[in-house]
């Protein structure tokens, strides 16, 4: 081969990696996901997984699901919503912003009472006495009108016939992140937050599933992103096996418990 053939077939070489690099950027998409404050921890995870797999890019933004919902019926731009319930994403069907064949479950949460170790000796167990003993000042819950683990909390409360006597030391969080902080800041001395945010599993009561409805975690691509390549794979990664592991090692279960209602 000479000079002029080895110039051509490098040529050629160079053109078809950059051609195959093109063609990679043009098939790469990105989306913009709502994501339950609860679930942002093990979601960045799952990003950086399916980014690095798919080549799409993914942003990532969190908040209450009561408020997503009402931003995404005046038109905000997601393209996928991770619901802390299962009501609202199929409320988003109902109004014919949701993809209804899109529709699944991601996750079952699990609530957890949580307080702040504030004496040095020994630990005292967190438990449902903890409550109706009422030593404490403050008890953080998230807004139940926005946030289902507050709702969870607030039948928790019910449940133990415990609401009047609390009520007055509640400390309301708009969702389960400003929650936890309420409790972590010392701000409040005890707190019903998402087992996933559990930072020691010691220092909290895992507060068991008859005490409150189940909650079911439930996600659904937007009718914007109905042609959206990475929305669809996103969604089809986030029900694989390799997701369901990472979602259970962040205290979530995949399927639901036998105690469900």
């Amino acid at each position: 081969m000479n000079a002029k053939q080895l110039f051509c077939s490098a040529c050629f070489n160079s053109i078809l990696i950059i051609g195959l690099i093109l063609s990679s950027c043009a098939s790469a998409e990105k989306i913009t996901v709502a994501v339950a404050a609860n679930f942002i921890s093990p979601m960045n995870k799952l990003v950086a997984d399916f980014e690095q797999a798919s080549g799409h890019r993914v942003a990532l933004v969190s908040g209450s699901s009561g408020r997503f919902f009402a931003q995404i019926h005046h038109g905000a731009p997601f393209d996928v919503f991770l619901s802390a319930d299962n009501d609202k994403p199929q409320r988003l069907i109902d109004l014919g912003l949701a993809l209804p064949t899109s529709l699944f479950t991601y996750a079952y949460g699990r609530l957890v009472l949580w307080g702040v170790d504030r004496k040095q000796e020994a630990k005292q167990e967190i438990n449902a006495k903890t409550l109706s003993q009422m030593d404490f000042n403050h008890l953080a819950i998230a807004n139940a009108k926005l946030a289902p683990y507050g709702k969870a909390a607030k039948e928790v409360l019910q449940q133990l016939g415990l609401v009047k006597q609390t009520r007055a030391k509640w400390v309301v969080g708009e969702n389960i992140s400003q929650t936890y902080q309420f409790v972590a800041s010392q701000n409040a001395e005890y707190g019903f937050i998402a087992a996933s945010q559990l930072p020691n599993k010691k220092q909290g009561w895992l507060v068991p599933e008859h005490l409150h409805q189940p909650i079911q975690q439930d996600a659904v691509i937007l009718m914007r992103a109905k042609g959206n390549k990475a929305a669809f794979e996103l969604v089809e990664y986030l029900q694989s096996p390799a997701a369901a592991v990472i979602i259970q090692d962040y205290g979530y279960q995949v399927t639901p418990a036998s105690s469900a209602h």
